[in-house]
């Protein structure tokens, strides 16, 4: 049994994200999106809606779960780093845009997500 180290953990806890957001009829744009001012998880588009997606796990609720997780100042650093994408595509005022929440929590064993629409604005 191979044994993965958090990062590791964390790209195939995405890449479950990425693949339940496909079957929903979702086509991913860009994975980690990575700027100055923060990280994007994923960003994709459904129907005509870009959407900024924040992958949260949580392997307990003893401190919180996966989405009360992303916090206020999570929620301002995503935002701010979707405005940066949006202006580097130049995108701004052309797309309707949304912010949400794909929430893992439990055990290896016994994963449950929430797919949060809508999560926050900004």
């Amino acid at each position: 049994m191979t044994v993965l180290n958090k990062r590791e953990f964390g790209e195939q806890l995405e890449s479950f994200a990425q693949t339940t957001l496909k079957k929903s009829g979702c086509k991913i744009v860009e994975t980690n999106f990575l700027c100055k001012l923060g990280e994007i998880d994923i960003i994709l588009k459904d129907q005509n809606t870009l959407v900024f997606v924040e992958v949260r796990y949580r392997k307990n609720a003893s401190f919180g779960g996966a989405l009360e997780s992303v916090d206020y100042k999570k929620q301002q650093k995503i935002i701010k780093a979707a405005q940066l994408y949006l202006v580097e595509n130049k995108l701004s005022n052309t797309m309707p845009c949304r912010f949400d929440v794909f929430a893992i929590e439990g055990p290896l064993n016994r994963l449950k997500y929430q797919w949060i629409k809508n999560a926050f604005s900004e």
